[in-house]
């Protein structure tokens, strides 16, 4: 045994040891049972369960949003951004809306500033221990750590993704190179220009899997370029309604080409 191995095998026992002694009586299977099958045991409950959402990210994606359609769509709440330190909003429509995050609109403590439900021992989303009362010092669901990273950094997955598609190009069906590229199927300014009123937890859906696929490189430079020129024809459409009275704008804007690129 080399040297590294025996280091790996004296760690996993304490590490063991002291999982075993900090478990509680009840505790979720399919957490323990990936936490013992880890190279490297998670020494604690609370590290056990952050592995097992890491190594489970589109199942974590799934519950956040799931969680956050419980919650539902705060009264009185809409889109915004913004810089002020303390807002809570986000500077760039490229990051997901989060109103549990935002004071007018946060829950307190015990309670995820991602989803807006209870947050119970371990950063778990549901009270297996009947304590009745969230943990007033978590402020996370695990599993919504790990789909946020998810949302805000979709190319950190890639590797999960490309699996998620049996390492087939979404838009091609060909094989996925080494270079592919993580692309969301329906641009972020789309969503902020034509999607900003939706309901909260529909909004998330653009950031989560439904909207993630992983293209090859060459089919995403295609694509991104339709996408650049469909913004600039946008913003040249608004500045002719800006500089020509409304009944002139229309003569005026210059002919749409079809978003395939072919005239």
């Amino acid at each position: 045994m080399s040297a590294a191995s025996e280091w790996r095998a004296e760690r996993n026992v304490a590490a063991r040891a002291r999982l075993d002694r900090a478990l509680p009586g009840i505790f979720p299977a399919p957490v323990l049972r990936h936490a013992l099958s880890r190279p490297l045991i998670p020494p604690t409950p609370r590290l056990a369960v952050e592995s097992y959402w890491r190594a489970h990210l589109l199942r974590a994606d799934r519950l956040a949003r799931a969680l956050a359609t419980r919650s539902g769509h705060p009264e009185g709440w809409t889109w915004r951004l913004g810089t002020e330190k303390g807002s809570g909003l986000a500077a760039t429509f490229r990051m997901p809306p989060s109103p549990f995050r935002e004071p007018a609109h946060a829950r307190g403590k015990g309670h995820c500033c991602i989803c807006g439900q209870p947050v119970f021992r371990f950063g778990w989303h549901r009270d297996l221990w009947g304590a009745a009362v969230p943990n007033k010092n978590a402020r996370w669901h695990a599993a919504c750590v790990a789909a946020w990273k998810l949302w805000v950094a979709p190319s950190d997955q890639v590797k999960v993704l490309k699996a998620h598609q049996r390492h087939r190009c979404a838009a091609s069906g060909k094989r996925l190179f080494k270079t592919a590229e993580v692309d969301h199927r329906v641009p972020l300014y789309r969503v902020w220009r034509e999607h900003r009123d939706d309901p909260w937890p529909t909004l998330l859906g653009f950031w989560g899997a439904p909207n993630l696929q992983v293209v090859n490189r060459g089919v995403h430079v295609e694509k991104c370029g339709r996408e650049a020129g469909e913004r600039a024809l946008s913003r040249q459409v608004a500045l002719l309604r800006t500089a020509f009275p409304a009944d002139r704008a229309e003569e005026a804007a210059p002919e749409r080409l079809p978003v395939d690129g072919t005239g």
